[in-house]
């Protein structure tokens, strides 16, 4: 009798079970970056933001799918909004979307936007109410040695015994934000390396979980949009993620109460905030240390994109290339010439 590679038969398993679409969900974040894109460096994050969002839903409005936003795509954007329904019909799915994560960086021309998305089963992506979390991400080899309610010094000597590695050869992310002056300090007070980022939440808790690019803890207070989305990410890379509300007013302890949490001091981890089997695809805008950006050449333009699947057990690196034309008049190039 022949024996089956556990491999082989799980996707066997898979096929007869469903049909994934986890790759089908990266035209929608290839659109969003695709349209952005063009607005690098022009000053208007507003119509980077519109662009990125109008690309999505045109992608999400011919998948098979009838998807409710359960995380939208933020209070100024003109679509994509919390609780709205996109798909052709079809399977039932939840929706966590950042069209342009970093939007203020395109506006810029500066580095590390992306466009991503997180899909889940109806029910498994956490809605919450839009204000601040502190969070804490780490990779695999560090996911059991956090914890928010210990010290920072404490957690990143954690951090570094999981590594095999001294204090100040961790790097630590943080946005360079006001309300992170005391963080900041904490940091250098524990000897560890701070890497300020301007915008990119999500994306500095990937860069955690990936080896190689030097990142071993992305902490501070971010919006609780970002907590689920980099919550659905890092359980696909097999990370962890602790996040607590940082509420600013007595309203918005109110709408924690609305929404059934009582005790807004409680520490949520992966398994609240993104349990089940989530997808994420994400493409990167401008370039980052996770992903490059688009790059526009004459009748074309590449993109570089990441898929997370739990249903099919792997994370995919996607080089693609985007024709505008049928006719082309350009080469395909590998990538790296």
């Amino acid at each position: 009798m022949t024996e089956t590679h556990p491999l082989e038969e799980h996707a066997t398993e898979s096929n007869v079970e469903h049909h994934c679409l986890c790759q089908s969900y990266l035209r929608a974040t290839e659109r969003a970056a695709l349209a952005s894109a063009r607005w690098l460096g022009r000053a208007d994050q507003e119509a980077a933001e519109d662009a990125a969002c109008d690309g999505m839903k045109q992608a999400l409005d011919v998948l098979p799918i009838r998807g409710r936003v359960v995380i939208g795509a933020g209070d100024d954007a003109k679509m994509l909004e919390t609780d709205s329904i996109v798909g052709a019909g079809g399977t039932e799915v939840d929706l966590a979307l950042d069209p342009l994560e970093g939007r203020g960086v395109v506006a810029r021309g500066g580095y590390g936007a992306m466009s991503m998305i997180a899909v889940g089963e109806p029910g498994s992506l956490m809605s919450l109410p839009s204000m601040y979390m502190r969070k804490m991400a780490v990779g695999p080899r560090a996911r059991d040695a956090i914890d928010l309610g210990r010290s920072v010094a404490d957690n990143i000597q954690a951090i570094a015994d999981a590594f095999g590695r001294r204090v100040n050869d961790v790097t630590t992310i943080v946005l360079d934000r006001p309300r992170h002056h005391d963080l900041i300090e904490e940091i250098r007070a524990a000897g560890a390396r701070i890497k300020l980022i301007q915008d990119g939440d999500v994306t500095a808790s990937i860069s955690a979980a990936v080896r190689g690019t030097n990142d071993h803890l992305a902490i501070g207070v971010g919006g609780t949009r970002q907590a689920v989305l980099a919550a659905a990410a890092l359980r696909c890379l097999g990370g962890g993620l602790q996040a607590q509300f940082w509420p600013t007013t007595r309203g918005e302890i109110e709408q924690l109460r609305e929404v059934g949490i009582e005790d807004y001091a409680r520490v949520f981890t992966i398994d609240d905030l993104a349990p089940g089997e989530p997808i994420v695809a994400a493409t990167g805008v401008s370039n980052g240390d996770l992903l490059r950006g688009v790059r526009f050449l004459a009748d074309s333009a590449r993109t570089h994109s990441v898929v997370m699947c739990t249903r099919c057990n792997w994370v995919r690196f996607v080089d693609g290339i985007q024709f505008f034309a049928r006719e082309r008049r350009e080469e395909v190039r590998l990538l790296g010439f």
